[in-house]
């Protein structure tokens, strides 16, 4: 007899530690596009994605295929020890899809934290220098180098200290509530001139080794610097010959309306990470570069075990084709007009919407209880991410103060499904908003 919701959870509070967070007490069973179906039976519309990691929606079926026929020929041999083609085939696939015209080569590893982990080991490497710099509201992973570099301390940091040295953070382009009190454009991108000041009062340009930077923050709120931010880094980077790393991991393959977010920006970094949605929901990460940067360490100082593992190998190559080849990024474009068209609309019923801001499907709303002062409604983006999973919606609530709701729901979201699910998002939104 098959377990409920009810007593998983109390196994789950037995054998597993606290420490590992549930956002739901729902205990999936299967599911498939954009519906969940817990172990009673009950369908959730899946406006979460696994957190950014079902692009193409839950077991997609050229996904499972690819999976399967892996599975069929090997599961694992170590691409150190035995390699195989599919890891060069998206190897080479990730190369020629990344922005810009340079060369590129591309490693494989496991998650966005082991990306992040390796982006900044091969940084250090080339340019001899040990700082790196990332941004406020900043999120990097869960291992020591990547929650060094992640800003918020609670629940990440907290009592996990000390951390890495060499780390240095400063303000993001929160245009929305700017660091430094400004209003955008008349305030010049000050944001981005800033990392030039950075170099007197807190690490010499010489001895900084890159900065990290993700397109859209995730977990810090969406927030979306403005259009000329990156060519203003990017600028500075090159005078003092400090790497550029751009965080793919959750802003990537396709959730903003194109492959790379940072394509939006029209730069070409030095470094991309990317995991999340590149392999369907199998565990796999990549760390593409410019074939000179990512050439120059020495054979045995990059790699895992388990790095580009046959079967997520497999799954990534399908989610390419996916993309590529299904129409699914033109898909992805006009779902965030659809997206966006609602959220304008909720913005002027709602009070409670201090901001829509993103790219693509990639949105989100901030939650304010006055729009003058901007005080932050956290108590109430948690209250409406209850709210929408008892009507049979899940969504995430984000950000440094905990008052925002992004969506990242599978593109392959059917218009029933969709209309269903704002529907509920805006009837818990409008129970809120009755509390400001």
């Amino acid at each position: 007899m098959t377990a409920g919701n009810e007593q998983l959870m109390e196994l789950r509070n037995k054998h597993v530690p606290g420490g590992v967070a549930l956002l739901s007490p729902a205990f999936i069973a299967k599911a498939q596009g954009a519906i969940m179906t817990d172990v009673e039976g009950r369908d959730l519309i899946d406006f979460a994605g696994g957190i950014g990691v079902n692009n193409v929606g839950h077991s997609h079926p050229k996904v499972v295929k690819a999976i399967q026929e892996q599975a069929e020929k090997f599961i694992h041999t170590c691409f150190h020890v035995a390699p195989y083609q599919g890891y060069i085939e998206l190897a080479q696939r990730l190369n020629e899809l990344a922005p810009g015209s340079s060369p590129k080569q591309t490693m494989l590893a496991n998650s966005g934290a082991e990306a992040v982990e390796n982006a900044i080991k091969i940084a250090r490497y080339v340019t001899k220098r040990p700082g790196v710099i990332s941004l406020e509201n900043g999120f990097h992973g869960r291992t020591l180098m990547t929650m060094t570099l992640t800003s918020k301390v609670k629940p990440y940091k907290y009592g996990f200290g000390p951390f890495a040295p060499e780390s240095y953070r400063i303000p993001s382009a929160y245009c929305y509530r700017c660091p430094y009190g400004g209003s955008y454009p008349s305030c010049g991108c000050a944001c981005a001139h800033k990392l030039d000041e950075f170099f007197t009062g807190y690490v010499a340009a010489e001895q900084t080794a890159a900065i990290i930077i993700e397109p859209i923050q995730g977990e810090g709120g969406f927030v979306t610097p403005p259009k000329e931010y990156f060519e203003i880094v990017q600028g500075i980077c090159k005078k003092h010959g400090i790497l550029l790393i751009i965080d793919e991991i959750q802003s990537g393959m396709g959730r903003t309306g194109k492959l790379f977010a940072i394509d939006h920006w029209g730069i070409e970094p030095d470094l991309i990470t990317t995991a999340k949605s590149l392999a369907g929901g199998m565990p796999l990460s990549a760390i593409t570069g410019r074939a000179e940067i990512m050439s120059q360490p020495h054979p045995g100082g990059l790699g895992g075990t388990y790095g580009g593992n046959p079967l997520s190998c497999a799954a990534a190559l399908a989610v390419l084709d996916i993309f590529l080849n299904d129409g699914l990024l033109d898909q992805s474009v006009k779902l965030g007009e659809k997206l966006q068209q609602r959220f304008d609309e909720m913005q002027q019923k709602y009070e409670i919407i201090g901001e829509v801001r993103g790219k693509g499907p990639m949105l989100a709303l901030e939650l304010v209880r006055d729009r003058n002062t901007k005080a932050p409604a956290g108590d109430l983006a948690k209250k409406l991410v209850k709210l929408c999973y008892d009507k049979g919606l899940v969504i995430l609530s984000c950000g440094a103060l905990g008052n925002v709701v992004r969506l990242l729901m599978p593109l392959v979201i059917t218009d029933e499904q969709l209309d269903r699910g704002m529907a509920i998002l805006e009837e818990s939104l409008a129970e809120v908003n009755a509390e400001i």
